[in-house]
């Protein structure tokens, strides 16, 4: 490991926070040691020190919290909406009381800018918030059959224990985002965070035991290899749910797994968004929501703008005032005043993304910014713009999760739709015109499961997220978030 310097050391405050996380399994209600005693590392990457050690979960541990999960599911099901709903906006409440310490945790953990770390608590917690409230409108309907002679009754029932697997990029919001509406529907869960960045998630378990969570309902099992895990639950025959985000590899073996006992599935899988720039665009505008859409998290975010398409009429002039704002944001530890981008969350992370730059700039591509690594502890790299990219290159098809924006110029609106719509991914598009019918007509014409239209920023709880294609099954959020964690019950009543 590398000498650090005493302003590449993690600071003493953020060490603190983190003590304060329980770091064992949690099991009906308890927490403790894995069943083999192992415990694995998380490091800062910003400094590249380890910061904590958590509990190594295996297959005994698995099979103990699926287990719990089915024994209690009957009774959490049978409990009052409202009493669901009260939990959750209890939960909300903690979270935000604790945003400056969760923020701090989540910084240190995975690396993001404190001030955005911030804003992810607050948008973690508004998922709780969100299906506090859905808690207690779930409905069901009343019609009656084409011939008069039998009532339909129709009701909704929690589909039962889910398994919740989690990446490390959000590592508070992403659990929110599942853990909410289960509650809110009366299922149990199976929860493994990424090993990674465990720890965000680590303390919202004790914020939703101080809610009132019942033991049991929440077991959380964290591990540093995923399938010793995450295999013995699918393989259970108790889980009846699977909800998973991350990459589409991982998530066809989940739906290969999902479908030996037909398990209900939410993916949320990999993106490759198109960032489409026509020469009618404010594009003031369009630099700020390139930087948000490309920026958000140092890029890695299955969100973030992967190919920026820009009208050639408006090429230069775009590329340039893109690579001034990026190469003027300040790199450096998240959790140091004045950070617009800090590390990625591992080497491995941050040798792949020099490797697509490397690989661009061999096929022709010009660094207008950034291109390299900074000379120092940490896995950081530059804010970078690259134009005259070739449309072989790999970073054209593969995610690059990194804070690299590869501009391309089109020529006319059927080439760019062509264009953006050559992957086999479809999470979101960002769409930047003063064209009312362009808009709508571009809009409809990406397969895409979301659509930025003059913004960089898709995310919000209240907003059904998710993609179609390769990047997913299912929606997380908004009004058909709860869904997801629900079965109909049709009942046919005779009319006497």
């Amino acid at each position: 490991m590398s000498t650090h310097t005493t302003e590449h050391r993690t600071s003493q405050a953020a060490l603190d926070a983190v003590a304060t996380v329980n770091t064992g399994t949690f099991i009906d209600g308890q927490w403790g040691e894995a069943a083999s005693g192992a415990r694995f590392d998380v490091l800062n990457p910003a400094t590249e020190e380890v910061i904590a050690t958590v509990a190594d979960g295996g297959p005994e541990d698995a099979q103990r919290a699926i287990e719990t999960a089915g024994r209690v599911q009957k009774e959490w099901a049978a409990t009052p909406p409202r009493e669901r709903s009260e939990i959750l906006r209890r939960a909300y409440d903690l979270i935000m009381d604790r945003q400056d310490e969760l923020a701090l945790i989540m910084t240190t953990e995975m690396g993001k800018p404190l001030a955005e770390a911030k804003g992810e608590v607050a948008y973690a917690a508004e998922f709780f918030r969100w299906f506090s409230e859905e808690a207690v409108r779930i409905g069901g309907d009343q019609t009656m059959t084409g011939d008069g002679k039998n009532r339909i009754m129709v009701s909704k029932q929690p589909v039962g224990p889910c398994v919740l697997v989690t990446p490390w990029n959000f590592p508070l919001a992403m659990g929110t985002r599942k853990i909410g509406p289960a509650i809110a529907a009366g299922c149990t869960m199976v929860f493994k965070p990424a090993n990674l960045t465990p720890l965000s998630s680590l303390a919202l378990v004790d914020i939703l035991i101080e809610a009132g969570l019942p033991a049991g309902v929440l077991n959380v099992v964290c591990t540093k290899k995923a399938s010793s895990v995450v295999g013995p639950w699918m393989a259970s025959g108790i889980a009846r749910k699977v909800s998973f985000t991350g990459s589409t590899e991982v998530g066809v073996r989940l739906l290969e797994q999902a479908a030996q006992h037909v398990m209900r599935s939410s993916m949320e899988l990999g993106g490759n968004a198109p960032f489409i720039v026509f020469e009618d665009a404010d594009l003031d505008r369009a630099v700020d929501g390139a930087v948000a859409a490309k920026m958000r998290n140092m890029g890695e975010a299955c969100t973030a703008a992967n190919r920026l398409f820009v009208h050639r009429s408006v090429l230069d002039e775009f590329s340039r005032k893109l690579a001034e704002r990026l190469g003027g944001l300040s790199v450096g530890d998240g959790a140091q005043d004045g950070t617009d981008v800090g590390p990625l969350v591992e080497a491995k992370a941050l040798d792949k993304v020099q490797e697509l730059v490397d690989d661009a700039v061999a096929k022709g591509a010009t660094v207008e910014c950034g291109g390299s690594r900074p000379d120092r502890p940490g896995f950081f790299y530059s804010p970078t713009v690259l134009s005259g990219v070739d449309p072989g290159s790999q970073l054209m098809t593969e995610e690059i999760f990194g804070p690299v924006a590869p501009v391309i110029p089109f020529d006319s609106e059927d080439e760019v739709v062509e264009m953006a719509n050559n992957t086999p991914w479809g999470l979101v598009g960002y769409l930047f015109t003063q064209d009312v019918d362009r808009s709508f007509r571009v809009s409809d014409a990406l397969e895409v499961g979301m659509v930025g239209l003059n913004t960089g920023i898709v995310s919000n709880p209240a907003a059904p997220f998710g993609g179609v294609k390769a990047s997913g099954l299912g929606r997380e959020g908004g009004r058909v978030g709860i869904e997801e964690f629900l079965e109909y019950k049709y009942v046919a009543v005779p009319r006497t």
